[in-house]
């Protein structure tokens, strides 16, 4: 028989399902691609991303501090892709259900990105939300997580009790925000608080610099909401940018908030909020280079006090970029640049061409530019020099991905004039300085550092930069919406018709 302390446990569920979906991607998200980003079960997630910065050791951490009784099914993450595969999307949801079946439990703690969109739905985490309402009912609290880039449904909201997003963009918060989920979550087992979520939208793509929080605008949105969450009727304020690379009905940013009480005053304070996004719509801190332009600086750049860092904003795999793009790595070229690398360029079939030869060998190889050419230019004919070959895996440094193992793939390292270039299978955004120096390379020491990322990898690579520029390749990530064909977004919306009024 249990003793009174065991009886009193609390039992929760969590799980690790996160997807940021690019709907203009033509390569579909099925059940390899989530094994080629991370997919885990029950202790083998907790053993590989437990003690990281990651929402599943959040939910340990409060799990460990009120003596819960957690049961992990699942961890998996894709890298951004196209809409996730029905089959792909049951395969991840069903053992959560059957779980819940199985099983009565207090709370449910989950761990999602927020612009999931699957090839049966445009709202993948409603969707999840939905399913195991069917077996909880309405009773039983259920918190998420979400990513700064949510597109952040009525539905999700309905479903969901309590949602906290992070406020980091390089994402550095994932554990404390997974931390001040289970915290509500623990009041509302013991039923000290009873949260809902409000929200509040703009008919915005995204919020114009993508809710970038180490410079602009979202500094002091940012210290406004945490300010609000200091009431004692306040929970979690979050601020989305949305994810414009999703063409949804329900796309763009948002403002949230968890709570309970004076819900007029708190739905006020996030009309404030993202009134002021639609205010400074055009208040845009990037100004993006061609890649002939971010070359030439790159040729005559003077590297006295760091590197000189170019980032592809438009070739971004983070955002659903295929990572093949070659118009930055040609300009480069054509313009002489040396003592510089190059990564990623994803294309598995000049890896698998390469890794035929022997280290030090020239070979002519077509690179690049295979998936899409209308995105970021076709392939280029090179003779390079190959200087290595690996199997991918590296572990990261730094803020982002300290102490996590992730694999590219099947990887080589080769030479083009003075550039070496990292390419690979997998495609990744570049956002950790060992992403280059697993595999030999290393950053600090060139010249020029021409990377795919899009923000993330000021983290880890501005303190060694001399100076830092974006880039427009032309891909599919490219920040000029006007050259993509949303169908299903809301119209009126911001930028893509101009000036109008609400």
């Amino acid at each position: 028989m249990l003793d009174r302390h065991e009886a009193m446990r609390y039992r929760v569920l969590t799980a690790e399902v996160a997807h940021e979906t690019n709907t203009f991607s033509r390569i579909a998200t099925d059940e390899q691609a989530f094994c080629d980003g991370f997919f885990f079960v029950g202790d083998d997630a907790i053993a590989a991303r437990g003690d990281h910065n990651t929402e599943l050791a959040g939910f340990l951490d409060i799990a460990k501090k009120y003596d819960w009784q957690l049961d992990h099914i699942l961890s998996a993450n894709a890298g951004p892709s196209g809409k996730v595969t029905t089959a792909a999307f049951d395969w991840l949801v069903d053992p959560i259900v059957a779980a819940l079946e199985a099983d009565r439990y207090d709370g449910i703690l989950l761990g999602l990105h927020g612009a999931m969109v699957t090839d049966f739905c445009e709202d993948g985490e409603g969707e999840l939300l939905q399913r195991l309402r069917a077996v909880l009912g309405t009773k039983i609290p259920i918190a998420i997580t979400l990513d700064l880039h949510a597109n952040v449904t009525g539905q999700m909201c309905d479903l969901a009790n309590i949602i906290v997003s992070y406020k980091t963009y390089p994402h550095i918060d994932m554990r404390d925000c997974a931390r001040q989920a289970g915290e509500i979550l623990q009041r509302s087992l013991t039923g000290e608080i009873s949260p809902r979520t409000i929200r509040v939208h703009r008919p915005m793509l995204e919020e114009v610099n993508g809710g970038r929080t180490d410079v602009g605008p979202m500094i002091e949105r940012v210290e406004a909401a945490k300010a609000w969450e200091l009431r004692p009727d306040a929970y979690a304020v979050s601020i989305n940018a949305g994810f414009a690379s999703a063409d949804i009905a329900e796309v763009g940013p948002t403002v949230l908030v968890t709570a309970e009480g004076e819900m007029d005053a708190h739905r006020v304070f996030a009309e404030n909020l993202a009134d002021d996004i639609w205010k400074r719509r055009h208040q845009v801190l990037n100004h993006y280079l061609d890649v002939d332009s971010a070359a030439a600086i790159a040729r005559h750049f003077n590297s006295a006090e760091g590197p000189l860092v170019i980032a592809d904003y438009a070739d971004n795999p983070g955002g659903g970029g295929y990572g093949d793009s070659t118009n930055l790595l040609r300009a480069l070229l054509d313009a002489g640049v040396t003592d510089a690398c190059f990564g990623p360029m994803v294309d598995g079939e000049a890896v698998e061409q390469l890794y035929q030869h022997e280290i030090g060998a020239s070979v002519p190889v077509k690179l690049g530019g295979k998936t899409d050419s209308a995105f970021g230019g076709g392939p280029l004919d090179l003779t390079v020099e190959l200087l290595s070959k690996n199997d991918g895996t590296y572990t990261g440094g730094g803020a982002m991905m300290g102490g996590l193992q992730r694999s590219f793939g099947p990887t080589v390292v080769a030479r083009a004039g003075g550039i070496q270039i990292l390419i690979t299978t997998i495609a990744q955004q570049m956002l950790d300085l060992q992403q280059f120096k697993s595999f030999g390379i290393i950053p600090e020491s060139k010249q020029t550092i021409a990377l795919k990322s899009m923000q993330h990898f000021r983290a880890d690579f501005e303190p060694i930069a001399g100076q830092v520029i974006v880039c427009d390749s032309g891909a599919l990530c490219t920040p000029d919406y006007q050259k993509m064909r949303y169908r299903n977004v809301k119209r009126p919306i911001f930028p893509l018709d101009g000036e109008f009024e609400i």
